[in-house]
């Protein structure tokens, strides 16, 4: 089953925070790195005094269920310096999110899964289209559907896939 996790950081070094993440995604025993997106630069959502974003989308598989895999992914996110603060939207040196677990449909108060307004999210949508567009959400929406009718509002390539790829494979 294919899991993709969305990947954003503008703080401490933004691009070498996301490659560290897929090189850590990459050598962690329970996942197995699938695939990778570009590198995006994005602008910030919510406050816009904060650095640019760089964002990406892996796909994984994995046997940790959920919430295993979202504690797994928040120990990524802590070794990398994240401190988690109230401030929605803040800047932030590591954001690990599920966006997709197969197929499934998750409601819990630690984890929704699709990941909420991932839909309207151009840093997300056009990297998920990059690596997997022929995909179905599970609400039976094609993706491609939806990148359609997601404007890229600034959204630009840093690193292109190629460059991401053999940066992680070299590294393991």
């Amino acid at each position: 089953m294919d899991i993709y996790i969305g990947l954003g950081s503008n703080l401490d070094a933004p691009k070498q925070q996301l490659l560290t993440a897929f090189n850590t995604l990459a050598q962690h025993p329970d996942m197995r790195l699938v695939d990778t997106s570009s590198l995006y630069t994005s602008l910030p959502m919510g406050p816009q005094d904060q650095p640019d974003y760089v964002n990406a989308v892996a796909c994984l598989q994995s046997k940790l269920d959920p919430l295993m895999l979202l504690r797994a992914l928040q120990d990524i996110e802590w070794q990398q310096g994240r401190v988690r603060k109230d401030e929605r939207w803040g800047a932030r040196t590591l954001d690990l999110d599920i966006l997709l677990y197969g197929q499934q449909v998750i409601k819990s108060p630690e984890l929704i899964v699709p990941h909420y307004g991932m839909q309207d999210r151009e840093f997300v949508v056009h990297p998920l289209m990059e690596i997997a567009p022929e995909l179905q959400l599970p609400d039976g929406q094609a993706l491609a559907d939806v990148a359609h009718r997601c404007p890229k509002m600034g959204l630009r390539v840093l690193c292109p896939r190629a460059e991401v790829w053999q940066f992680v494979t070299e590294s393991v």
